[in-house]
Formats: structure tokens, C-alpha cells, sequence
């Protein structure tokens, strides 16, 4: 394996069939709202990330995760560039889409989100830091009603 991360990540987006959306607050940066994401392994595929980290940072199975086939690339912020190999430039991110009958409590990871909140679709969109977890929320996450 590298000692650099590699340069793509998952973004998962957990919504019940009525349309609310689970997000996660930060730990660091702290305060920042967010679906459940991560960096992929060098050795695995995104749907493999993208079921791990969903059991990681929620306790939620991945039996009915779906692969939105939405793919974001942004440029590597620089305070997080050092992480990465020298070339890399910008990350690939990979969206999934979890729905469940019914809001359900997460099992949070303390060492990365302290807080979690089920929000209408709208207000899980405004509510994000990211434009990329912004526009997934709007194309993964049915409008209800």
C-alpha cells in the first residue's frame, strides 16, 4: 500500500421512501453537516468503500445501497493536499444512495461526528457544506409527495 491517500472517495446519501435525508455533523472541522463519505482504499472498489464506510460512520447494513452513478471531481483543498500524492490535484468522489422504510438512529463514530439530524430533502440540501453533497441529496433523493 502508499503512505498517500488515494485521490477518490464515496458520498452516501441515507434517505427514507418519505424523503428525509440522515446527515452527520462533524467533529473536525467541527459544526459541518454531511451525508457519510470517505476515501476509498487503494485496493477497493467504490461500491466496496462505499459499504464500509456506511458501517463505519452509521452501523447501517449496505444490502440496499445503490450506486446513483453521479460522480463529482473538485479541486484537493489545500490544508488536505499534503495527504495525497504530489500530483494529485483534485478528488474523484462516487455517489450512493441508501433509502430506508424509516428514520432510524445511527451508531455514530465519536472521532468523527458528534451529532446526527433527519431533514426534509430541502433542508438537508441547505444544510450541507458541500456542493457535491448538495446536488446528490437533490438527484439521489425522490421528492416526496
Amino acid at each position: 500500500m502508499s503512505r498517500w491517500k488515494r485521490p477518490e472517495s464515496v458520498l452516501v446519501v441515507i434517505h427514507t421512501v418519505a424523503g428525509e435525508v440522515l446527515l452527520l455533523r462533524r467533529v473536525r472541522p467541527a459544526g459541518l453537516w454531511q451525508s457519510v463519505t470517505g476515501s476509498l482504499r487503494w485496493d477497493e472498489t467504490p461500491a466496496q468503500a462505499a459499504a464500509r464506510e456506511l458501517g463505519e460512520e452509521t452501523g447501517l447494513p449496505a444490502d440496499a445501497l445503490v450506486d446513483c452513478h453521479l460522480h463529482f471531481r473538485f479541486p484537493i483543498v489545500p490544508p488536505w493536499r499534503e495527504r495525497y500524492p504530489p500530483e494529485a490535484r483534485t478528488n474523484l468522489e462516487h455517489v450512493f444512495a441508501l433509502s430506508l422504510p424509516a428514520p432510524r438512529a445511527p451508531r455514530l463514530n465519536p472521532a468523527e461526528h458528534d451529532a446526527f439530524a433527519w431533514l426534509s430533502r430541502a433542508e438537508a440540501a441547505r444544510r450541507v457544506f458541500s456542493w457535491s453533497n448538495r446536488l446528490a441529496i437533490l438527484r439521489c433523493v425522490p421528492k416526496s409527495g
